[in-house]
């Protein structure tokens, strides 16, 4: 009963398996155990995990500040989205406003404010150019494939993928700007060709001359580059990009860019440098257009053809680069550089073509706006000389490193201007013009009116007056005592002879005889409209003159005795016009003395190159009269002379009066005329002088009493003067 009391029922669930094989069921106390180290092993693996899950994310803290970090997040793309959207929003209507106010392109591609004016020679060659050259427009189509390559390449390689604005342009510049010790916006713009072109149409704001001082300083406020100006900037760029196509953006670009020499675009540049339209350039001259957008001015190849050429090298570079060309293309560009025209090259005229536009009506000349087509009288054979025979005198018989300046003027008899050097420097344009505007005193240049005025009152060359010491009371001044170069007096002479030799004494006597005033008359009416001295100095020189009132002046004893006005204008049209506004054919004007006097003084002025003072012109197998000058303590020295055919003046001095040293009128100036009309009679045939030698002598000047002159009748003042001299 114990026993079977001890032994327990077996359970339900032992009754599911087979006895056989079945492992013994454990009791309670031996299954305790058991549970403890499961327990014990999942509290581990929870420690392990929280463990894990701390070192992750660094505990309670970590967690705090992600969570803060993801708010703030949150908040700053909130933020950002939105004002980004709100930007784009501003951004697009602002460019629609742009938008709405472009014109139509055709209306884009001249943005001159003034016109310009083309000068051509006698023979209708293109010499010079004024203003501003537009030459007609161009598209994107119709100019050179290579010109148009070498812009892109140039300008903006990613033009034709962009927007109007190239970000990754503006980083690049940025870059270089920062390297190059910049400021960010210094330098380098990283503008593209679109931004460029809003630029160059200043946003659209046109030019009001009552609104500004000038259109430079319109064109300065265009160009600023404030980062509120950049930005208008992109906005008229992006518009730009809307309304029109890349090619139209890059036609108007073609057609205003400002390209040096006063070129306006493309093609006027390559008509001002080539002689040829811009549809019609090879690879290197292309290159060189290109390359002056960077610096019209400075790059202009009629400034400095080295240095056009070897930036135009960088170009062809770029272009090769960017696939334009290929590497024979570019060899050969390299190898044959781009050369100027005949008539670029020669840059001739430039102080005749200075003389032209001032000589005009200002709505022709200097403020016009139209395009205006000149004729002139220039001959560029003739000009070639004159700028030759001024460089050899220099560089032959002037010392290294003078200062003095020369100046030489060619004109036919009826006072055409055929040739003009207004300094030592001939290639320029815009410089002060000595044979123009500087007002010097003559000396004895001056002499022939003084003369000429006796031979019209009817003196002969062969009448004589004696040379001897001589002292004029002068009321205000006291005693003038007039002296010969040489110092010395050489007696009884005629008047032939005291004009060969230049001398003073004589002159200051005949003047007094033939009547001062009568002098200044005759010399005033052979085109000296300068002041006039009004004592007997006006005899020797004592007034001033420029070269080129003088050089009419004797023009009017070559075409026998008529008053000369020099001009240069031949023919005035405007471009596109038939019918001339303007038409010139000749300067003389009134006669001032009669043929028979003038032929007379012709005579004279040749014995004074044959015999006399201006023996060094001398032209070989040429007659040649002509009359030397120098001033007191040398500070101006003068010849003028003429053949049958040519007229042509020369001063020599110093811009500051510095007296010259060694220099007359019968010595360089001298020369300087025989170099320049041994050069423009070669190849002509001589041809003799309108002279008429004198009659044999019958009277003697000796001054007793100042006659004026009388209308154009002389027989009662010759009469008259006759009594005076010789008695009743």
């Amino acid at each position: 009963m114990t026993e079977s009391r001890r032994r327990k029922a077996p359970l339900v669930a032992d009754k599911r398996y087979p006895s056989k094989g079945r492992k013994p069921a454990t009791s309670k106390r031996t299954a305790k155990p058991a549970g403890k180290k499961a327990a014990a092993r999942k509290t581990t693996t929870r420690k392990t995990t929280r463990k894990r899950t701390r070192k992750k994310s660094g505990g309670n803290g970590g967690g705090f500040f992600r969570r803060l970090f993801r708010w703030v997040w949150r908040l700053i793309w909130g933020i950002t989205w939105r004002v980004g959207a709100v930007a784009g929003l501003l951004l697009a209507l602002a460019v629609g406003v742009v938008y709405t106010s472009l014109p139509d392109v055709d209306s884009l591609l001249d943005g001159r404010a003034r016109g310009s004016v083309t000068l051509l020679d006698r023979d209708g060659k293109v010499f010079a150019w004024r203003g501003d050259q537009f030459g007609g427009v161009i598209t994107a189509d119709t100019v050179s494939p290579h010109l148009k390559n070498a812009v892109v390449a140039t300008e903006d390689k990613r033009f034709y993928r962009h927007f109007g604005v190239s970000p990754r342009g503006v980083a690049s510049a940025v870059r270089i700007n920062l390297s190059e010790g910049r400021g960010p916006l210094s330098g380098h713009g990283g503008s593209t060709i679109t931004q460029q072109t809003a630029k160059l149409l200043c946003l659209g704001v046109p030019y009001v001359p009552s609104e500004w001082e000038s259109e430079a300083a319109y064109e300065s406020d265009c160009r600023q580059g404030s980062l509120w100006r950049k930005a208008k900037e992109a906005v008229y760029a992006m518009a730009m990009e809307v309304k029109y196509s890349k090619d139209e953006i890059l036609t108007i670009y073609l057609n205003r860019a400002f390209l040096g020499a006063g070129a306006r675009g493309f093609e006027a540049a390559s008509q001002r440098y080539f002689g040829i339209s811009a549809a019609e350039v090879n690879p290197s001259q292309a290159a060189m257009l290109a390359g002056l957008l960077v610096a019209p001015t400075r790059y202009a190849p009629t400034n400095n053809l080295q240095r056009s050429q070897d930036r135009a090298r960088l170009v062809i570079g770029l272009m090769e680069a960017q696939d334009y060309l290929t590497a024979s293309q570019a060899s050969t560009a390299r190898s044959n550089p781009a050369q100027l025209s005949e008539a670029a090259a020669a840059r001739a005229g430039g102080y005749f073509a200075d003389w032209v536009i001032t000589e005009l009506p200002s709505f022709f000349g200097t403020d016009t706006t139209d395009d205006v087509v000149i004729r002139t009288t220039l001959d560029q054979r003739l000009q070639k000389s004159a700028e030759e025979a001024l460089q050899y005198i220099f560089q032959e018989k002037v010392r290294e490193g003078s200062k003095a300046q020369a100046a030489i003027v060619v004109m036919s008899a009826d006072g055409a201007v055929r040739a003009m050097v207004g300094g030592r420097k001939t290639r320029v344009s815009g410089a002060f013009n000595r044979a123009t505007q500087a007002l010097r005193q003559t000396g004895s240049s001056f002499k022939p009116f003084v003369y000429a005025t006796a031979l019209e009152l009817g003196y002969s060359p062969l009448d004589t007056v004696v040379d001897e010491p001589y002292c004029i009371n002068i009321p205000g001044s006291g005693q003038w005592c007039p002296e010969n170069y040489t110092r010395k007096y050489y007696g009884r002479v005629t008047l032939a002879d005291a004009l060969k030799n230049s001398l003073n004494v004589p002159a200051v006597k005949v003047a007094e005889v033939a009547g001062l005033e009568n002098v200044r008359t005759v010399a005033s009416e052979f085109g000296i409209e300068s002041d006039l001295a009004q004592g007997p100095a006006l005899a020797l020189g004592a007034s001033e003159s420029t070269l080129i009132e003088m050089t009419g002046a004797y023009a009017g004893i070559l075409n026998g005795g008529s008053a000369v006005e020099p001009f240069g204008l031949s023919e005035l049209k405007l471009l596109g016009d038939d019918t001339p506004m303007m038409v010139k054919t000749s300067g003389i004007g009134e006669r001032v003395i009669n043929d028979k006097a003038a032929k007379q003084l012709t005579w004279m002025m040749m014995r004074v190159v044959s015999e006399g003072t201006g023996a060094r012109a001398q032209l070989p197998g040429w007659q040649v009269a002509g009359k030397t000058g120098t001033t007191q303590a040398a500070r101006d020295a003068w010849f003028i002379g003429f053949t049958a055919d040519y007229v042509a003046g020369v001063w020599m001095g110093y811009d500051d009066n510095t007296p010259l040293s060694g220099v007359t009128g019968g010595g360089l100036p001298a020369e300087i005329w025989k170099e320049t009309m041994l050069r423009v009679t070669e190849g002509m045939t001589p041809t003799p002088l309108p002279m008429l030698a004198p009659d044999p002598p019958v009277r003697t000047a000796q001054p007793r009493q100042q006659r004026r002159r009388q209308g154009s009748g002389f027989e009662n003042a010759i009469n008259n003067l006759l009594n005076n001299i010789f008695g009743n």
